[in-house]
């Protein structure tokens, strides 16, 4: 037998524990210690601090938002004053709808909170009654809306004066208050310009036991 064959032979028959070392290779496949992933790194403090303070800005500016919407849609008025008896008390509190006269002008019977025409910076509240267009003359107290007697369907204590005939102008309204006799209303001051109007009286909420919607009424006259 030759020399090579022999040592094929011997090599061959060997155990495995007879290898050495550089003759073993090793499996890679699985992870040692060194390989497994990096921990996730912890938020630091000033990284929490950080995302509250933005949290907290972000609400607030939310919450002016909200605030000012509200503001331009709505707003709180106290009357002040008798004129509106019996139907609204002095001290009671409303909210006005002031986008409500966007969508549609103001109507017969409503109840809008105005800048008063000589004192601009002083809010009222008065009873629309004429309309623009409108021949509006009161006799003895009673209301004549071009020539024919208005028959007001809410409470009223009625007045005892006379006033016109007058013609109500365009973008204009005839205002009165519902205590006709103590009222500074439209019968004294002329007639309400449509830019000084405020909004429509929409909700009665203090005292509690006054709070309700304010009511809407239909004349039959305008039917």
């Amino acid at each position: 037998m030759s020399r090579l064959h022999r040592y094929t032979e011997r090599n061959a028959l060997s155990s495995p524990h007879d290898q050495t070392e550089s003759d073993m290779t090793w499996d890679n496949s699985l992870p040692g210690p060194e390989q497994l992933p990096p921990a996730a790194p912890q938020p630091s403090l000033l990284s929490g601090i950080g995302t509250a303070l933005r949290e907290l800005i972000e609400t607030l500016l939310l919450t002016l938002v909200i605030f000012l919407l509200i503001r331009f849609a709505v707003q709180n008025f106290r009357i002040e004053g008798f004129s509106m008896e019996p139907n609204f008390h002095d001290g009671e509190f409303l909210l006005v709808n002031k986008i409500v006269y966007m969508l549609h002008p103001p109507e017969r019977g409503d109840v809008v909170v105005l800048r008063y025409p000589p004192v601009p910076s002083r809010d009222f509240i008065k009873r629309v009654i004429g309309l623009p267009g409108d021949r509006v003359e009161v006799v003895n107290g009673k209301v004549y809306i071009n020539g024919d007697l208005l028959e007001e369907p809410y409470p009223l204590n009625e007045g005892s004066y006379n006033h016109g005939p007058v013609i109500v102008g365009p973008d204009e309204y005839f205002v009165l208050g519902d205590n006709r006799n103590n009222s500074s209303d439209s019968h004294s001051w002329g007639m309400l310009p449509a830019q000084n109007i405020v909004g429509k009286a929409w909700i009665a909420y203090w005292p509690p036991q006054l709070m309700g919607l304010v009511p809407t009424y239909s004349y039959a006259s305008d039917n």
